[in-house]
């Protein structure tokens, strides 16, 4: 989920100028599938307005159809930070991602990725 952005940190390498992927799965169930995917839509075009994202999609699981997750490429990790500045994409994002599967959804490249550690134990 969001918060888990934050503990991206890539320890000894250039960090946060890293593309980034976000990931964020959610179980629709499907009497709230149309109502998802609206709210959804609007969430996507949020992040794909936003500077810094190379492209955002909404995707349902092939094999789980209440199964959906948003997608998101990012030049680096401050643009998927910025992209939830301003009371728009407030309200355009939160109510939609604190629904979200509660897992880690941020990705990058292994050789990119380094030592994780929490932000507060970096000196």
């Amino acid at each position: 989920m969001i918060t888990i952005i934050s503990y991206f940190w890539t320890a000894g390498q250039t960090g946060y100028h890293e593309p980034v992927i976000s990931i964020s799965r959610f179980r629709v169930e499907t009497a709230a599938a149309a109502q998802f995917r609206a709210d959804a839509e609007v969430a996507v075009a949020q992040f794909a307005a936003s500077g810094g994202c190379l492209g955002a999609q909404l995707v349902q699981n092939l094999d789980e159809p209440n199964l959906w997750a948003i997608v998101s490429h990012w030049e680096q990790v401050g643009d998927y930070r910025r992209a939830f500045n301003g009371t728009p994409a407030k309200l355009a994002l939160i109510p939609l991602l604190s629904l979200a599967i509660d897992e880690p959804s941020a990705y990058a490249e292994p050789d990119e990725v380094g030592e994780n550690q929490p932000r507060a134990t970096v000196g």
